[in-house]
């Protein structure tokens, strides 16, 4: 499978592997002691379950607590990424995994200030088109927002035909109020009640959670904000990175018939019964061109009443703190003026595109920033990042300090906050449609007009 140069993440061959001159971190949750790293007063957690999982008769079913253990677990090694397709020669995927994977992947990775008291939480969620990634790459590493207070949490969630499912069995089997179809978006729930559970074991503050997500992930965030009813005290604030997408979701009848469809072309019977979808190999799903990518999630009526196109007009959305925006080398701007406006009628919404390219890449990039460009930036992640290279030089560095900064300052701010006070007295004012305010991140980052900002850069023609 070939890889799409829109994703940026690590590939770093280390992934998996402990750091032998780490210290060693030791902390009690609910289900037992971790014993993680401490790098340079940073406590690291890696691969740590969030529920139980989802494998056998537990495939397409909300997620539910993990287990208890005895004694102590390890937690110096990331877990194995969700299924998907994965490249043959072990190069990264466009999501940036590689490697094997398993079913058995609702695991998260903590970085925590040593010592932490209060700090804000911040929880992410990858891109990948919904069926590639992983929340252990090398860009989303949060050693940066640790040093500067901020607890980090990454997950994995299901992707593919794992995350996005409807199948009549399924619905027929279900009890009336059980969810369906969005199992990506109930494992995302499932991590918040974890850090709503353990977050103070680790210094955090669970009154100041902000869920933040990128492309695919992006839009999980949008859809979990249109969802307040499941919910509504879980995240205090939201981050949309390049993800604001606004569609009406198909109704349940209609995903599952593509659904079948689909299967038919792997020669699963349309009157299969529940337990032999249960038995479709994992492989046979990931490997399928017709069944890969996984499908839009539903409107099941249950998770996703109506859909996230549909709450943000009416209003019904979870009235948080948002920041929300764009790269100029991509599209999707329109989109994320529409969220920064409709999120500005309650609580403040801070509109952003990010224009950065480093002198090393313009020659690559002639039209901009392109999709994923902002997250090494983000996470201020350029040493363990796959962009990770001698040529970042100052500039660059100046630039991720600023972006970094002003993402740090949103996740520590009061929900009251109407600016975000950035690094270099930087002063981001909140988007509303009188001063239609929106800061540009470049090597001079400044608050413009989003009007004056390029709406649409048009993809380059087939070759």
């Amino acid at each position: 499978m070939k890889a799409f140069p829109t994703f940026i993440a690590a590939a770093l061959a280390t992934a998996f592997a402990t750091t032998s001159l780490a210290a060693t971190a030791k902390i009690k949750i609910d289900a037992g002691t971790l014993v993680g790293i401490e790098q340079d007063d940073v406590n690291v957690f890696k691969g740590v379950p969030f529920a139980i999982p989802p494998v056998g008769n537990l495939r397409w079913t909300a997620p539910r607590k993990p287990a208890s253990w005895s004694g102590e677990r390890d937690a110096t090694k990331f877990s194995l990424p969700c299924a998907q397709p994965m490249n043959a020669d072990g190069t990264p995927n466009g999501g940036g995994a590689f490697g094997p994977y398993s079913e058995d992947c609702l695991y998260l990775n903590v970085w925590a200030p040593k010592n932490a008291k209060n700090a804000p939480i911040m929880v992410w969620l990858y891109g990948g088109g919904a069926f590639l990634g992983a929340g252990h790459l090398g860009t989303f590493d949060g050693s940066s927002f640790a040093r500067d207070g901020v607890i980090v949490v990454t997950i994995n969630y299901r992707l593919g035909s794992f995350g996005y499912f409807s199948h009549p069995a399924l619905t027929k089997a279900a009890k009336p109020n059980d969810p369906l179809a969005n199992y990506a978006l109930l494992d995302a729930i499932e991590a918040l009640n974890w850090v709503k559970r353990n977050g103070p074991a680790f210094g955090g503050d669970i009154n100041n959670v902000t869920l933040f997500g990128q492309s695919a992930g992006g839009a999980m965030v949008v859809n979990l904000l249109a969802a307040p009813h499941a919910t509504k005290g879980l995240f205090n604030k939201a981050i949309i990175e390049s993800g604001a997408v606004l569609r009406e979701g198909p109704s349940l009848a209609t995903a599952e018939s593509n659904v079948v469809k689909a299967l038919a072309t792997i020669g699963v019977n349309e009157n299969a019964t529940l337990a032999q979808l249960r038995a479709i190999p994992a492989n046979k799903l990931v490997e399928s061109e017709a069944t890969r990518r996984g499908f839009t999630g539903a409107v099941d009526g249950r998770l996703m009443k109506v859909a996230a196109v549909e709450a943000f007009k009416s209003g019904s959305i979870l009235d948080v703190p948002v920041i929300v925006g764009t790269n100029n080398g991509e599209g999707g701007a329109e989109n994320a003026q529409i969220v920064a406006a409709s999120a500005s009628s309650g609580a403040a919404s801070f509109l952003y595109q990010f224009q950065y390219v480093p002198m090393w890449r313009k020659q690559e990039q002639p039209k901009g920033a392109i999709h994923s460009a902002e997250l090494p930036y983000v996470f201020d992640s350029w040493k363990t990042s796959s962009i990770a290279t001698p040529k970042f030089d100052a500039a660059d560095k100046k630039v991720a300090k600023q972006v970094h900064s002003c993402w740090v300052a949103f996740a520590k701010a009061p929900v009251t906050m109407k600016a975000i006070n950035c690094a270099d007295d930087l002063v981001w004012p909140a988007y509303t449609k009188e001063n239609d305010a929106a800061v540009t991140f470049n090597s001079t980052s400044e608050v413009k007009k989003s009007a004056v900002l390029p709406k649409f850069v048009p993809a380059p023609p087939k070759s």
